[in-house]
């Protein structure tokens, strides 16, 4: 567990602070003031000020922020002072509101683009060491772009008879099904008639752990007269069809680490959408709630993937998270979300569009309603992840107990 929190908050810190960074170093490049750089959101756990900007940790460690001089507390354009006469801070002319808009707007996307740069970056590596090739759950159809694909069918064992050949072998749920004596495995329906041909008779099968990462060979003899229920194996099994994106060529290989996150994406939202429409159609939000996930169900993907007992497919899973996540930031960013960078960006085209800005103090009140509707959201799905996990959380907290 604390392995596991350690890894999730390196991961969250390198793409939190990567994002931030680029705020920053583009408001530094146009003169702009920045009061804080901070990690995690308010209250403040510990600060310290180097020259004129803060460092901080904050309490909530879900995100990160820079604070801009004169971009929240500018009001109706003006700063005020302490004292109060009309004189201008010294430093006005390095506040966020009197820069051009062009400016602004490159401050605010800079943030979007390093999370999107560092996704290219990881997927480079993560095809590089794999060989250019991915693999995916494929639920329903889709068409990937600049990669050439295939699907195939797993065999995936969700149930062991305890005292059953399989069991005796080693044989654990969530294993997949590799070989028959050397034979691939390519459907379930070829694996049931090997097994039921060959009752009575070794066979040596070949699986993979799908948790660890392990693969394993044993002989095992299908049993003639099994209990009911159980099959001669004493396994239960399912289909797994997944896709296989291959980059060969070398324009894919030279465009993969582009072609490969934006195909992750547009996958990801088509599952998305037909999820919701599901939902809508048969009014029942279960599926959709189950694939929806926060920082407690990306925890435990990350507890997952440092369990994988293989370190090239374990480091290979950490980075294909990593790249998700930051790919992800950056399209949520990007969108016209207020209290997001991409609800800042709607504001800004809005002025470039009509040469006239938005009342900044209706600016800040929409910002602040759509933070808040993003905290109660996270909030929510917390809840849900807390549910979703709850008998491994209370599992944890039992074994700590003496």
């Amino acid at each position: 567990m604390l392995l596991t929190v350690l890894v999730f908050l390196l991961i969250l810190s390198v793409l939190v602070l990567i994002h931030e960074a680029g705020h920053y170093f583009t408001a530094k490049k146009f003169g702009i003031k920045v009061e804080e750089f901070g990690f995690g959101l308010p209250p403040r756990l510990w600060g310290k000020k180097i020259g004129e900007t803060i460092y901080s940790l904050n309490w909530l460690p879900i995100g990160g922020f820079v604070k801009l001089y004169g971009e929240d507390e500018a009001g109706g354009g003006r700063i005020e002072t302490k004292k109060k006469t009309a004189e201008k801070p010294k430093d006005i002319k390095r506040a966020y509101f009197m820069k051009p808009a062009w400016q602004r707007f490159l401050v605010v996307i800079a943030g979007i683009i390093m999370n999107a740069l560092l996704a290219v970056v990881i997927y480079y590596v993560f095809l590089g060491v794999s060989g250019f090739k991915a693999e995916l759950p494929l639920l329903g159809q889709h068409t990937f772009f600049l990669t050439n694909q295939s699907e195939k069918t797993q065999v995936v064992i969700n149930d062991v008879a305890k005292g059953s050949p399989a069991d005796k072998a080693g044989v654990t749920s969530f294993s997949q099904i590799i070989s028959v004596n050397r034979t691939p495995v390519t459907s379930p329906e070829a694996f049931s008639k090997t097994i039921a041909e060959s009752k009575g008779k070794e066979l040596e099968i070949t699986w993979k752990n799908l948790q660890t990462g392990k693969e394993q060979t044993a002989v095992m003899t299908p049993r003639v007269n099994a209990p009911e229920g159980e099959g001669a194996l004493g396994v239960g099994f399912f289909p797994l069809s997944t896709v296989v994106l291959s980059y060969d060529t070398p324009v894919q290989k030279a465009l993969s680490g582009f072609s490969h996150p934006a195909n992750l994406m547009t996958y990801n939202f088509a599952i998305l959408g037909d999820l919701i429409s599901v939902a809508i159609e048969k009014k029942d939000t279960e599926p959709l709630r189950q694939s929806v996930s926060g920082p407690v169900g990306i925890g435990f993907a990350v507890g997952s993937i440092i369990e994988i007992e293989d370190q090239k497919e374990r480091a290979l899973q950490l980075l294909n998270l990593a790249g998700l996540l930051s790919i992800s930031l950056a399209f949520f960013n990007f969108l016209p979300i207020p209290g997001l960078d991409g609800g800042r960006l709607f504001f800004i085209v809005i002025e470039i569009v009509f040469r006239r800005k938005i009342n900044e103090k209706i600016e800040g009140y929409i910002h602040a309603v759509g933070m808040s509707l993003l905290l109660l959201m996270i909030l929510f799905v917390t809840i849900n992840d807390l549910r979703t996990y709850q008998n491994s959380i209370i599992g944890f907290f039992q074994n700590l107990l003496p």
